[in-house]
């Protein structure tokens, strides 16, 4: 049986440049209409037994080319569990993941795929559960969805939303595990939080990204997390159904969730550099992050993205964008694509179910500072009635 790679299905993306035998030569498909690429996710078939040497021959030119040193790709048998493929190194621009497959069908990722048919999965069960709700908020320009849930019915505005960037697909399994533990009709933390919060939760912002298999952008090659300060219906309808829909409930406090190709550690970003900037924000950014570090030994503070300069933050991003147009706290969430290295593990590194507990740890995070958030809230909403009478 000869050796066939393919990848024409749900968050596929591969080319084959060459074959010699059990060795093959791949190149990464660039996003849509954009210069981003980075992720792959493909199919191997007929290779059980047999040493095959797999070449991405392109990493140089990708998005990110410090995320491949110290990277281990990944393989499932069953599309459920994904291994890292113990012998895969780097070396002038190249990528080579050695494997012997033990049995005929195997599936190799960048990172564990989170498939738009996973996503309606999750998003239909949640919604089937009472005293959840549904809405669409608009539609991607392939005409998808985007999916939002409402869960709880408390005073605070919460704001989840992940994938603006589609080949971060840990951020869905984040999302996963985030409602899993909200609909929790045992958890008291879930309980708590349903009562103090309204949680509105978008899984999915890019859904056109994540079905091309995409790194970055949307179809039309538009980076959505450079558009929050003007989105439009024709480059970036996804962005703007959803700070819409922001507009219309306001915002008490705001997570982005992505992944990190280079940096091995869970980190948070903040909105330091907005021009409204306040330190109520600030302690309460900074108490969520104490907090976070406490109760989870996958997430660190010492790493991170450098910190805007006063007034030099950029206003494109969502996190950014929000916290300056709505006084809130808002973050970024970052979670690595090779693993935290203060914590690795050889089989999974960083893994689906290591970013649901994750999310575990940030909704206990939450209500462990919903006291100091409903009283910040409360502040910021006495100071603005006080500016309108004024």
């Amino acid at each position: 049986m000869p050796v066939t790679i393919s990848s024409a299905f749900d968050a596929g993306n591969i080319r084959v440049v060459k074959q010699d035998g059990d060795s093959i030569d791949l190149e990464i498909v660039k996003d849509h209409l954009s210069d981003f690429y980075q992720w792959f996710y493909f199919r191997l078939s007929g290779a059980a037994g047999r040493e095959i040497t797999l070449r991405i021959t392109n990493c140089a030119g990708s998005a990110y080319p410090h995320g491949w040193p110290d990277y281990k790709g990944v393989m499932s048998l069953d599309r459920e569990e994904w291994v890292r493929i113990a012998d895969t190194s780097y070396a002038d621009g190249m990528l080579t993941m050695k494997l012997t497959p033990p049995q005929d069908l195997v599936w190799i990722a960048y990172f564990a795929p989170y498939s738009m048919e996973r996503h309606h999965d999750l998003v239909t069960t949640i919604a089937g559960i009472p005293g959840v709700g549904y809405s669409s908020l608009g539609k991607s320009l392939d005409g998808q969805d985007i999916d939002c849930l409402t869960i709880g019915d408390g005073p605070l505005n919460a704001w989840l939303y992940a994938r603006q960037h589609p080949g971060e697909s840990m951020a869905e399994w984040w999302m996963e595990g985030a409602l899993e533990k909200l609909t929790d009709e045992d958890d008291p933390v879930a309980r708590v939080l349903r009562r103090e919060c309204t949680f509105r939760v978008v899984p999915n912002m890019n859904p056109d990204g994540s079905r091309r298999g995409h790194l970055r952008t949307n179809a039309a090659g538009t980076n959505l997390n450079r558009e929050w300060h003007a989105p439009s219906a024709e480059k970036s309808p996804e962005v703007l159904c959803v700070r819409n829909a922001m507009d219309e409930t306001g915002v008490d406090f705001a997570m982005d969730v992505h992944g990190d190709e280079a940096i091995p550690a869970n980190f948070l970003a903040g909105f330091e550099g907005i021009p409204s900037h306040t330190q109520r924000q600030q302690k309460l950014f900074e108490l969520f992050g104490e907090t976070l570090e406490r109760l989870s030994p996958d997430f660190q503070r010492s790493q991170g993205y450098e910190i805007a300069a006063p007034g030099q933050a950029n206003m494109s991003m969502s996190t950014t964008q929000l916290a300056e147009r709505y006084g809130c706290v808002s973050m970024t969430l970052e979670m690595p694509f090779k693993d935290n290295f203060d914590l690795p593990d050889e089989v999974y590194g960083w893994s689906p179910q290591r970013s649901k507990y994750l999310a575990y740890a940030c909704l206990d995070s939450l209500h462990a500072i919903l006291p100091e958030l409903t009283r910040a809230t409360a502040e910021r909403n006495a100071a603005k009635r006080e500016k309108v009478t004024a």
